[in-house]
């Protein structure tokens, strides 16, 4: 078994599953590190609000770090959402016993208003969690309220860090986000150093902004980052998460610490089926007579895409080298617009349908295709509005689009009779960029055969 750095988060569940230990665990997977929870408290919340606040038993706290510890262990820890002092007394007590990193996001109010840390267990959070320390990310109001000052600028921001690490913390980092500045600016006071940490300002949503970040730091320290370069690391980490929110609710739009991961999964599945297409074509030269005049491409799309970026092709397109199938080049997002614009056509009806590969106009390839079973539907360029026409890539939008809803239902086959200067032509789709190819393959076969039975 392959070792892993392991995290544990102490804070509160948001229902609506965009901060709390939702996110914590969502960061820690993110970050490759194992992760672990203890619930302090269930809430009731979702993207608008706080309706409800129900503590866990101090002592069903104490117990969740005990067994966690003691069987798999941990290498950093965080804590979010504490709410009483109770809870705070008891866990306070275990991390005593826990010689791991310990990155604390001060959780003190929710950003609706709703509190999530008692007013008198404000000062157990101060002086039993706070000494302990390494790291503590507390916005604007939580540095305020623990340095006792008004913070308005970067110089009070680094005044708030220096005092509140009189109370014990190695490190405190004041989370700029709220001050009123072009850019985004986090300062850090580590062992008599300031350091400051800028990002320009991104749109998307900022539910769950703080646990991301807080979690983030600790995940990086359980794998040997150090402190500067976990809180440079983790304000990245934190962009990427504002950038890649998703848009639900009808609040404040929750961060996606997974959703950079899953694009770049997504992207690298796409590459690799286009490749791997790409590759059956080459291997099979009998394919090089179905390529058209204009060449061949395949193309595959990513889940929902919503631009041409969004769709992988070969750049210079697939052509017949002297009766061989050759790509020029690798498969690259961005390389197709007219195999992408009937891709993003055809995601307006269904999810499922992601890869395009394009052949010549033969209408016993047709037939093929139609022994075979495969749903063919056919759309007519002449009677192309001219205001599609005199857009670039949106003519085989439109074509999809029809060709879909002459036969009410997504082909496997849509096809074109050409018109004057523009060639005919067949397009084959699929899930996904090889099955787009052996439906190709199929038809090819089948094709030869009813050559055969013609010439007999």
């Amino acid at each position: 078994m392959e070792d892993v750095a392991r995290a544990l988060t102490i804070a509160g569940s948001d229902s609506g599953g965009g901060a709390g230990i939702q996110a914590d665990l969502k960061t820690f997977a993110a970050l490759g590190v194992y992760g672990m929870c203890v619930i302090t408290a269930v809430t009731a919340q979702n993207t608008t609000g706080v309706s409800a606040v129900q503590p866990i038993d101090d002592e069903v706290v104490r117990e969740q770090i005990r067994v966690v510890v003691s069987d798999i262990g941990v290498d950093a820890v965080k804590t979010g959402m504490l709410y009483s002092r109770g809870i705070i007394e008891v866990v306070a007590d275990e991390l005593e016993n826990i010689k791991a990193p310990l990155v604390v996001d001060p959780v003190m109010v929710a950003k609706s208003g709703a509190r999530l840390l008692k007013e008198d267990a404000e000062e157990a959070l101060i002086k039993k969690i706070l000494p302990l320390a390494t790291v503590v990310t507390p916005n604007l109001d939580e540095a305020a309220r623990l340095a006792g000052l008004s913070i308005k600028s970067l110089e009070d921001a680094e005044e708030a860090a220096k005092k509140i690490a009189t109370l014990g913390p190695k490190a405190v980092v004041v989370k700029g986000g709220h001050l009123d500045l072009e850019e985004s600016v986090d300062t850090l006071y580590y062992n008599g150093v300031v350091r400051k940490y800028a990002s320009k300002r991104v749109s998307g949503g900022t539910h769950g902004t703080g646990c991301t970040f807080a979690s983030a730091i600790a995940a990086l320290l359980a794998k040997g980052y150090d402190i500067f370069s976990a809180v440079e690391e983790a304000k990245r980490f934190v962009a990427d998460a504002i950038l890649h929110s998703p848009k639900v609710g009808r609040g404040v739009a929750p961060v996606s610490p997974l959703g950079k991961t899953v694009l770049y999964a997504e992207k690298m599945k796409v590459l690799e089926s286009v490749g791997e297409a790409v590759n059956l074509l080459e291997n099979n030269s009998a394919f090089a007579d179905l390529i058209p005049e204009c060449q061949t491409n395949i193309a595959m799309a990513l889940p929902q895409p919503k631009k041409l970026e969004d769709i992988a092709a070969i750049p210079g397109r697939i052509v017949n080298a002297m009766g061989k199938v050759k790509a020029s080049g690798c498969p690259k997002f961005g390389a197709s617009r007219h195999l992408a614009s009937t891709l993003l056509a055809i995601s307006e009806y269904t999810p499922l349908v992601r890869a395009a590969l394009n052949i010549r106009f033969d209408e016993r390839i047709l037939d093929a295709a139609r022994k075979l079973g495969y749903l063919c539907s056919e759309y007519d360029r002449s009677k192309e509005p001219p205001e599609v026409k005199a857009a670039e890539g949106e003519t085989t939008k439109w074509g999809a689009r029809e060709a879909v809803k002459s036969i009410g239902a997504v082909p496997d086959i849509i096809f074109h009779r050409g018109d004057v200067g523009k060639e005919a032509m067949i397009v084959i789709l699929g899930r996904d960029a090889v099955e787009a190819v052996h439906k190709a393959l199929k038809i090819l076969t089948q094709y030869k055969n009813l050559k055969e039975c013609s010439k007999s």
